[in-house]
């Protein structure tokens, strides 16, 4: 088996080491019911699983892939579909492959995702200041919307 980083979450995936796979497999792989997979074939080309002779959906491991980066976009990632459609079709412009990785790789990169220190706490000093500066100004632009939205 091997198992599938996704870059934002970092969430392993396993996907068992097959030529092809049944629609149902592939829900259970995605966790996603079998009509939103087809539904995810209308919209997008990229999702094109080829048909046997019975007229059955046989997936290969690229379409696998791509709709669990289709789910990521769409569930963990807060895209729309037309949203997600642009953006798959930007990675596939710029040559940008899913990364397929091992169960041991997989535990290994947790584990040092969860040895890393915060973002704040790596930051040279000067950065933490414009930070600081950043976020005074978002709260004041906040509060001045607040009032403005209030006083209409």
């Amino acid at each position: 088996m091997t198992a599938r980083i996704n870059q934002k979450m970092q969430i392993a995936i396993d996907i068992p080491e097959k030529l092809f796979f049944k629609i149902g497999e592939v829900a259970e792989i995605v966790q996603e019911e079998q009509h939103v997979l087809r539904y995810w074939e209308t919209e997008f080309s990229m999702l094109a699983p080829q048909k046997n002779r019975a007229g059955q959906r046989t997936y290969r491991r690229k379409d696998v892939e791509m709709a669990i980066r289709i789910k990521e976009l769409l569930r963990n990632e807060g895209f729309t579909i037309e949203g997600a459609r642009k953006k798959l079709s930007t990675e596939m412009r710029s040559g940008a492959k899913l990364k397929v990785v091992t169960p041991e790789m997989a535990s290994q990169i947790e584990e040092e995702l969860q040895n890393q220190k915060p973002a704040a706490e790596v930051a040279p000093n000067n950065d933490r200041k414009v930070i600081n500066k950043l976020r005074q100004d978002l709260e004041s632009l906040r509060d001045l919307l607040n009032s403005d939205s209030q006083s209409k």
